[in-house]
């Protein structure tokens, strides 16, 4: 971890900088720019809306805010696994020219879908109050629930990463159990009152995507709770899965040159 420390205080500003230039360059020739980095939460938000309100009869008024907050945390969970796949065939041209710590490429990435959901979530203020939405104190309990996604995210996108340069087939599991996730987190309903029993339970214990959408919601909306002893779990989870990840990270970066 010493190692790891020093690599990070080292190349920080690499990928800080990286992720701006890569910010800019994804609406450099756009004509709404960054809009287009809000359009994709609050398109889908209306979608599921619609479909939800009109076919299963979902009544309650501050259902888009329900379903805009569950889709912008899903979309940093599931957008940084799914690039860490095929993250060192992406940057090959880097890696084979310059040495930096392999998972460097994955906090780039992370930090540039970390600036796109700050910006989802100053778009939600303003949700908020249009929807009578009261904020609270316990709006500052979102720095704990995001960082322990953010660990949790990192850790999972370095292993991703590692298996994804020796399993061409990887990618194409990811996406579909990405696909199966997405359904089983609760994006567009409570699972709650949805998934009663033993089945809510186990998914909403052993689901940590669902969990911190559930979490984001009750400091939201104040719906359902915030169970502090599975955040707890989960965090000390995550941060288990980010020492293995740096450590396979360091044991085999120098055979992912000679594989891609």
């Amino acid at each position: 971890m010493r190692r790891f420390l020093s690599d990070v205080r080292k190349y920080i500003f690499y990928a800080i900088y990286s992720a701006r230039v890569m910010l800019k360059s994804e609406v450099a020739n756009s004509y709404l720019n960054w809009i287009w980095w809000v359009l994709e939460p609050i398109l889908n938000m209306i979608v599921y809306t619609l479909v939800f309100k009109n076919v299963f009869g979902r009544s309650d008024p501050t259902y888009p805010v329900f379903i805009y907050s569950g889709v912008i945390t899903w979309n940093y969970f599931s957008k940084n696994v799914n690039y860490s796949v095929r993250a060192m065939r992406s940057n090959k041209g880097i890696i084979t020219k310059v040495y930096m710590p392999k998972y460097i490429i994955i906090l780039r990435n992370m930090f540039l879908n970390l600036f796109k959901l700050f910006v989802g979530i100053a778009v939600m203020i303003p949700m908020l109050f249009l929807f009578h939405v009261p904020i609270t104190w316990n709006a500052i309990l979102l720095v704990p629930i995001y960082i322990g996604l953010f660990l949790f995210t990192f850790g999972c996108s370095m292993i991703v990463m590692h298996f994804g340069v020796f399993i061409d087939d990887l990618a194409y599991s990811i996406s579909i159990l990405l696909h199966v996730l997405m359904y089983l987190s609760g994006i567009f309903y409570n699972i709650d009152t949805a998934l009663s029993g033993t089945i809510g339970w186990v998914v909403r214990t052993f689901n940590p995507v669902a969990f911190y959408i559930q979490s984001v919601r009750f400091v939201v909306l104040g719906t359902g709770e915030i169970n502090y002893s599975i955040l707890g779990i989960w965090y000390v989870i995550s941060l288990i899965l980010v020492v293995c990840g740096i450590r396979i990270i360091y044991k085999y970066e120098n055979s992912y040159v000679k594989v891609i």
